[in-house]
């Protein structure tokens, strides 16, 4: 009996035991589906972050306030710092003289209520105060209308740069938005420009369920609530990054005072580093997700073996019978493994398909976009479907190689 032979053997011993076949595939489905859906589901938000993070590019990074309250670090008592300031911002575009683009932005509230006419939005609209660079810098398009001209951000005119989802909630459908005014925070604007939907993990907030307001307008809706302004920093040649944020870490310390020895009273962040901490995050997610594929496609092998057991009991005079007509120790071992691989990788099969697609339906319930193929983890999957077979059918498959012919002849 050649292996050709054994593996149509194998296949005819699972077609006469389809249903045992079929249920034995199923918890090994359900071990691959929850490997490569949970990875397919990590990969999804990862691509979505990551494609975010893509279009402010490499060549950004940030300034920002510090936001430790005190305390101990490594036994030294660290002071809270005060926050970033507007009139320190503002020196800060006036006098960086690196060629690059500045963008200056606050976050005045998080839950706005937004009216035009009878109609309103509920009360979780973000209100940003920015210049005229924020848009761009922060990966945004203006789909309508037109971006902040100098003389608004200079006098804080009262105009709105608004995403879709207020237009959406204030507006009919045959309603032109633009030169429209709404009332923000008790006060009238009119809207300039529409932001191209942007769409945001999770549902809720981000740039579609806001407005932008000039900053300087913005600084006057703070009433006595001090509001924290970031700098974000846009270089045209990303190989002088180093430099830059040299020269911009030297110039907010004068700015700001900062002692020589001292450390930092400002944050500063490259947008590569919120990459590698993305990173960092999903790669625990990843192992996770392995342990609990791994735990599942552990009963499954348990789960498998036991029935390749029953099986070479259930054929021990089938088994007698190959070897009186001279069947090797090697070719009985294989046709039992090769049952085993054959059921794992049904299995497996079943269990990608499913996981792909439960992962990308993970993925868009919390508002990923796009649909992911991991070619890695599927790869991986049909390979653990194959060492789960090998190692579930070895011992059966021994145990029936080592069986004596004579003996198994006179079993009942």
């Amino acid at each position: 009996m050649d292996l050709a032979e054994n593996v149509r053997e194998g296949l005819r011993s699972i077609n006469a035991n389809l249903l045992r076949t079929v249920l034995t595939a199923m918890i090994v489905t359900l071990g691959i589906t929850s490997l490569v859906g949970i990875l397919t589901a990590i990969d999804g938000i990862q691509y979505s972050v990551t494609d975010s993070l893509s279009d402010l590019g490499v060549n950004t990074f940030d300034i920002y306030s510090k936001r430790n309250r005190g305390g101990r670090s490594s036994g030294i008592i660290e002071k809270p710092q005060p926050p970033v300031t507007l009139k320190e911002s503002m020196r800060f575009i006036e006098n960086y003289r690196f060629p690059a683009s500045v963008s200056l932005s606050t976050r005045v509230t998080g839950i706005a209520e937004v009216k035009y006419k009878s109609k309103k939005t509920n009360p979780n609209v973000m209100i940003t105060g920015a210049n005229n660079e924020y848009v761009a810098l922060e990966g945004l398009n203006i789909e309508k209308g037109r971006n902040f001209s100098t003389v608004e951000i200079q006098y804080g005119t009262n105009v709105a740069i608004v995403g879709v989802d207020v237009v959406k909630a204030l507006f009919d459908d045959n309603e032109d938005p633009l030169k429209a005014e709404i009332s923000v925070l008790g006060g009238k604007y009119q809207i300039i420009g529409l932001l191209e939907e942007r769409g945001q993990m999770g549902g809720g907030g981000g740039p579609d369920n806001s407005v932008i307001i000039p900053v300087i307008n913005a600084s006057r809706l703070s009433s006595s609530r001090i509001l924290r302004y970031g700098l974000t920093i846009g270089i045209t040649d990303p190989t002088q990054m180093e430099m830059a944020m040299g020269e911009a870490t030297a110039l907010m310390r004068k700015i700001r005072r900062d002692r020589l020895g001292e450390a930092n009273s400002f944050e500063l962040a490259k947008s590569e580093s919120l990459a590698e901490r993305l990173e960092s995050i999903t790669s625990v997610m990843r192992i996770g997700g392995i342990g609990i594929g791994f735990i599942t496609l552990l009963g499954a092998s348990i789960a498998l073996m036991n029935i390749m057991l029953v099986s070479v009991t259930e054929r021990t005079r089938e088994v007698g019978i190959r070897k009186a007509l001279g069947a090797t120790p090697l070719r009985i071992r294989q046709q039992f493994i090769i049952e085993a691989i054959v059921v794992c990788l049904m299995g497996g099969i079943a269990g990608v398909i499913l996981g792909i697609g439960i992962g990308n339906l993970i993925s868009q319930v919390i508002g990923v976009e796009g649909f992911v193929v991991p070619w890695i983890w599927v790869t991986v999957g049909m390979i653990v479907c194959i060492v789960v077979g090998l190692i579930s059918g070895y011992y059966p498959a021994n145990k029936a190689a080592k069986l004596d012919p004579i003996e198994s002849l006179r079993f009942e």
